[in-house]
């Protein structure tokens, strides 16, 4: 009979050795994907903020609700990241430390000088300030900053 039994001592320590390297190579992977994919999830939120700001300064009822409309669509989009835009001060922060700018612009379009055009920029400072811990040599992969820009013409 040809079973488990005729596995000598040594060949199921050779198993363990060779289930440790795979399975240590296989928890990398896939922490890497998962670090990975928040972090693209994120970089949709900075781009969605950007780009509700815009378009909610764009349709404020009186220009002195521009910058607040557009601060607070921003904050609605980063608000589950833990994210928050002070237009104000320019800055993005996360519990209260300053990760990165936020600037909320009305000017004349460049397309058309006649006209008004509201810019939203966010930079986010991801190597300083990863939403996730770090992994030896994921963060060759990730990027450094996350930078968005919007524009949208005032209506």
């Amino acid at each position: 009979m040809y079973g488990l039994s005729t596995r000598t001592r040594s060949q199921r320590g050779a198993a363990v050795v060779e289930f440790a390297l795979v399975s240590t190579l296989l928890i990398m992977l896939v922490v890497g994907i998962i670090s990975y994919g928040y972090m693209l999830s994120f970089r949709q939120g900075i781009s969605q903020g950007a780009a509700e700001g815009a378009r909610a300064a764009a349709v404020a009822a009186a220009s002195a609700d521009r910058l607040p409309d557009a601060e607070d669509a921003v904050n609605d989009a980063l608000e589950s990241y833990g994210v928050s835009c002070n237009s104000g001060s320019g800055t993005l922060t996360k519990g209260g430390t300053n990760v990165g700018t936020c600037s909320v612009t009305v000017a004349a379009c460049t397309n058309n000088t006649s006209q008004s055009c509201v810019s939203v920029g966010l930079s986010y400072n991801y190597k300083d300030h990863a939403l996730l811990p770090g992994v030896p040599g994921l963060g060759v992969m990730l990027p450094d900053t996350l930078t968005y820009t919007s524009v949208a013409r005032v209506s």
